[in-house]
């Protein structure tokens, strides 16, 4: 009996070590696995009437080198559209609905991460307005112009495997991107309202990212030039100026991976010319929107968002509400 007690402790002890051992991994692997998550909805823009109007939170992030994404998504938008005052429009009211279909892999480039993203949408316009006075419905559907961007973290964010990705913590981030949209699209010369824009556009970004514990705060500033569109309304040419843009995020990351974000962008300039005459269409505009992303699992997860106009000089507010659903894999996932 005294041999068999001591004997039973040591098992009884041995015991509860192995316990809090597989205790303590467990936890390590959910923090692991939340932050994989978390890092990883990435973010390839959404879909709306004018592109620099988009709002993009964790658009400078890490994640493992190799990884690829596939998006499926879908956004509704409501409310007015503007039109240079050199053209007979007045009014107009547009619902859009967006389908979008989008890639991306994460790449090594000066051992930081990198990132490739190509996106196409579908969408459904429906509206009315006033032409010359008179009131016209327009209804179409067809591909809106493609998007191609390149980003590169330049500090903050090293090139890493998934395995080191696992004890990544992210402090400040600086990345730059360019993304190109290439005119490849529903457009009809004869009509105002198109789906397609009949130009190219280039779109280069600078944006920082600083994590303070579970907050992290993004600032994004960019610039858009557009080429000519030499074919718009009856073969006239319409020239737009640079469109400038600035937004901002405050997002808060949970420890099950789930990440919600306050999100606010201005955007000024981009006025147009219409055979050389200056068009009174200067843009000074706010929006304000929410984003909410969860996982699904290690493979899926789902990002909400939604933005409204707060202030338009041209009167081009509208609402917008969509749903993404991303899926992930390679890197050893």
């Amino acid at each position: 009996m005294s041999l068999a007690l001591p004997c039973f402790n040591r098992i009884t002890l041995l015991a509860g070590i192995a316990r809090q051992s597989w205790q303590g991994f467990r936890l390590r692997l959910c923090r692991a696995t939340a932050l994989l998550l978390t890092a990883t909805v990435l973010a390839v823009g959404t879909i709306a009437i004018a592109h620099a109007q988009d709002i993009e939170p964790r658009a400078y992030s890490n994640a493992p080198i190799g990884m690829n994404f596939l998006i499926a998504g879908y956004a509704y938008t409501q409310g007015a559209v503007p039109f240079g005052a050199s053209l007979p429009v007045k009014n107009a009211q547009l619902d859009t609905s967006n389908a979008v279909l989008a890639y991306a892999r994460v790449f090594e480039l000066w051992g930081q991460s990198g990132k490739f993203d190509a996106i196409v949408p579908y969408s459904w316009f429906s509206g009315t307005a006033e032409v010359a006075g008179e009131p016209v419905e327009r209804i179409v559907n067809g591909l809106a112009d493609s998007r191609f961007r390149v980003s590169l973290n330049l500090y903050g964010a090293p090139a890493l495997s998934l395995k080191e990705f696992r004890d990544f913590e992210q402090d400040l981030i600086v990345g730059a991107s360019l993304q190109v949209s290439a005119p490849a699209s529903q457009y009809d010369p004869n009509r105002v309202v198109n789906i397609g824009t009949n130009r190219w556009f280039f779109k280069p970004e600078l944006g920082i990212s600083k994590a303070l514990g579970q907050w992290t705060l993004e600032m994004q500033g960019a610039a858009t030039f557009f080429t000519d569109n030499k074919d718009f309304f009856g073969g006239n040419t319409r020239s737009q100026a640079p469109l400038y843009s600035l937004q901002g995020h405050a997002i808060y990351g949970f420890r099950s991976g789930i990440w919600a974000s306050l999100d606010a962008t201005c955007f000024a300039g981009g006025r147009t010319t219409l055979n050389g005459t200056l068009s009174n269409d200067l843009q000074q505009n706010w929006r304000l929107g929410g984003t909410l992303a969860f996982p699904v699992d290690v493979r899926n997860s789902v990002k909400l968002y939604a933005s409204s106009g707060v202030s338009a000089r041209t009167g081009n507010n509208y609402d917008l509400i969509g749903i993404a659903w991303q899926y992930r894999w390679g890197a050893g996932l």
